[in-house]
């Protein structure tokens, strides 16, 4: 039997809504104005749908080892996900603007929890809006809380200890890097104190999974993405990384949509990996 789809068309969500076991969430986010996306939802937001804060929900605080979004503690999420009224058998559905590369964030640490009924609304809520599907405006009424019991995976997280020893063995993983050219290249750097890439790491844009109305591509296309930058060797060791672990879970489902394995995340990404200025870099192509 083929995998279920991680994705979820604007019209199958909308013949869903209303239903008790399903939960929606709204993950609209701009890193350059943290609150614009809360106040995206509470003007319009597709019924039913709750909100969830990058920086506040779907990370934890920032230490002085951390990235720009380590994951939050389990316990707190673990709370935080029975009080947004999902079950273990709840059906889950998150989406953001258009492209996903926020509401991934969601699908992911969902899979991460141990929770596998999970999809990303395939264009985010411009696609609801171009078919003209209903919205709503300001809070929603409260869903019943229910209890959800975490069963944490951590065997989908690539740590920095992992990273550095394996550049340190000359046997490293193989990290695939979200981010734009320019940012992996050191050309430019908007967001981090250092600009360029881990050595060894290959850049394949987030970007580059989606067509220009900002849905996944097809999974034939997808598949040929992946093809031309990992070991044609089974069981080759590799994962995704960006910034600061957002934008490489948006990777993770491309793979996903593709055919291929779950891949692990450097949750720490590239934020982490220059706490240490011990730490090697690299600039250029």
């Amino acid at each position: 039997m083929p995998e279920p789809s991680p994705l979820i068309s604007a019209a199958s969500l909308s013949n869903k809504l209303g239903r008790e076991d399903l939960c929606i969430i709204d993950c609209r986010f701009d890193l350059f104005d943290p609150e614009a996306g809360r106040s995206a939802w509470q003007n319009a937001h597709v019924p039913g749908a709750v909100y969830a804060h990058l920086d506040y929900d779907l990370a934890g605080p920032i230490s002085e080892t951390s990235g720009r979004h380590p994951l939050p503690a389990t316990a707190r999420i673990t709370d935080l996900v029975g009080a947004w009224g999902i079950g273990n058998g709840t059906e889950v559905v998150v989406y953001d603007s258009g492209n996903g590369a926020i509401a991934a964030r969601a699908w992911w640490m969902m899979h991460w929890l141990g929770h596998d009924r999970v999809r990303l609304l395939d264009g985010g809520m411009h696609a609801w809006t171009g078919r003209g599907l209903e919205t709503e405006r300001g809070s929603v009424v409260r869903r019943r809380a229910k209890r959800f019991d975490a069963r944490p995976r951590d065997g989908m997280i690539i740590t920095t200890a992992e990273v550095s020893a394996g550049i340190g063995s000359g046997d490293p993983v193989l990290l695939l890097d979200a981010r734009d050219p320019k940012r992996f290249c050191g050309e430019t750097e908007p967001l981090d104190t250092v600009a360029g890439h881990i050595p060894g790491a290959v850049n394949l844009p987030f970007s580059g999974s989606l067509t220009a109305d900002e849905r996944f591509r097809e999974p034939g296309e997808l598949a040929r993405r992946f093809a031309e930058v990992l070991p044609p060797e089974p069981g080759s060791r590799w994962g995704v990384m960006c910034g600061s672990g957002v934008t490489a879970c948006h990777l993770a489902l491309a793979a996903v949509r593709a055919g291929l394995e779950m891949p692990r995340v450097y949750v720490g990404s590239w934020s982490e990996w220059i706490r240490d200025p011990a730490r090697p870099v690299e600039t250029g192509r």
